[in-house]
């Protein structure tokens, strides 16, 4: 389709005073006026069919592979390619989904040689999909009266992820703090649990680990090697209900809990497990299969930036007991989740008891600074009195929630925000030296 430009219709409109004063004063020549709007709209037509074909036009859209809410902006490229006879310039521009911005959202180019780029600055407003779900572009014909616009929808698609430049940084502070990499070295023949070879036997090893029959067949004191066993399942399920999309720190808390999965997701890709994704609220959300490799950790990337805020509460039978079924072995459950009171955890700790028979369970929250400064703070009014006495009963009442988790033998982690992904990461690595996975 052909539109006119600001140019024709500034010569349009200058028509109006002349048709207007012709009709008055001087009526013997008002078609003149008349034949001024159609030879405006005649030279629009004509430039609208001298412009560059729209049939001839390809738009290459380049997307980033992922944003990062935190990581700074990301860029989108339009390669115009018009054929043989292209503009002067081109008008582009872009229509994204709420969760993503651009810097500006259109950009007039150049062409030369039948082609143009545009390139847009990117900016990541919250966790989530982004899509780009426009695309128009636009270009004068010769004479500048007449433009035509090609539009293309749904663009582009990408996942729109935590902190995963800060997960990888906390990452490799952790290994070079701890020496994971040098300790696994030296630790990993000699204290695990799955054979590996026989050795002969040397000052300084366990003297329960020679094989006496082996030793005496082949006259040589030998003794078994063993090495940490890999490939576990890891399950990271996150709670992603209503109490996990309230803010912590400035941020819901289910980022916080999805920084937290991806930095352990990292880690145990790293040491050789398998890691698998699970997120419910009222009903599961998504399940992915346990898997490792190096493809392993941008597909849970993409996996994380699906997880949706939620309104509804947490249906943790329904939840638990699908991810129950969808494990035909033991594994590493890790429940990233939030509670507010005894009563209405009593749920999550009878479905948490069968679980625990047959794999083994870490759970995670936050620790409620405001809520224990609350409770913490010295008491000037009345109102401060009672803010402090309800705040340490939901303290205490949590308490009692933890407490009947490890007589469970659930294994509890609760840290502030900063500290959440250490301790997690730390626990993590002593239970794989202590061969509980």
């Amino acid at each position: 389709m052909i539109y006119p430009t600001t140019r024709a219709i500034g010569l349009a409109a200058l028509g109006a005073p002349v048709a207007l004063f012709c009709g008055v004063y001087i009526s013997g020549v008002w078609p003149l006026a008349a034949a001024w709007g159609a030879a405006v709209t005649f030279m629009v037509v004509l430039d609208g069919l001298l412009a560059a074909p729209r049939r001839r036009l390809e738009a290459e859209v380049t997307a980033p592979a992922l944003l990062s809410t935190t990581a700074g902006s990301g860029a989108l490229t339009v390669r115009l390619k018009f054929g043989a006879r292209g503009p002067e310039k081109a008008r582009v521009a872009i229509q994204t989904s709420a969760n993503l911005g651009a810097a500006r959202d259109a950009l007039t180019i150049p062409v030369v040689a039948a082609q143009g780029i545009a390139t847009f600055a990117l900016k990541a407003r919250r966790r989530g999909e982004g899509v780009i779900e426009r695309l128009w572009t636009r270009w004068p014909g010769p004479l500048g009266l007449a433009y035509k616009q090609h539009d293309v929808a749904d663009v582009a698609r990408f996942p729109i992820t935590p902190d995963i430049a800060g997960v990888q940084a906390e990452a490799a502070r952790i290994f070079a703090r701890d020496s994971v990499f040098g300790v696994k070295l030296q630790r990993e023949l000699g204290e695990g649990t799955q054979y590996q070879t026989l050795r002969e036997f040397q000052g300084g090893m366990d003297p329960r680990a020679v094989d006496w029959k082996q030793s005496a067949r082949h006259r040589v004191l030998l003794a078994k090697e063993y090495r940490t066993e890999r490939n576990h399942p890891v399950i990271l399920a996150l709670d992603t209900g209503r109490l996990m999309s309230e803010p912590l720190a400035g941020s819901p808390k289910i980022d916080r809990a999805l920084n937290a999965a991806l930095l352990l997701g990292y880690v145990g890709l790293k040491v050789g497990d398998r890691i698998g994704l699970f997120a419910f609220d009222a009903r599961p959300r998504l399940y992915s299969h346990p898997a490792s490799g190096a493809k392993a950790f941008p597909a849970l990337q993409r996996m994380a930036s699906k997880i949706d805020y939620s309104s509804e509460e947490t249906n943790f039978t329904l939840g638990l007991t699908t991810l129950g079924g969808e494990l035909d072995r033991r594994a590493l459950i890790v429940v990233f989740t939030d509670f507010v009171d005894p009563i209405g955890a009593e749920l999550m700790l009878e479905n948490v008891s069968r679980l625990a028979r047959k794999h083994l369970m870490l759970f995670v929250m936050f620790q409620d600074d405001e809520l224990e400064g609350l409770a913490r703070a010295e008491p000037l009014t009345p109102g401060d009195i009672s803010r402090a006495v309800i705040s340490d009963t939901l303290l205490r009442d949590r308490q009692v929630v933890v407490t009947r988790l490890r007589r469970m033998g659930v294994e509890v982690i609760e840290a502030s925000v900063d500290h959440v992904g250490p301790a997690l990461i730390t626990r993590y690595l002593d239970l794989k030296r202590s061969d509980r996975l």
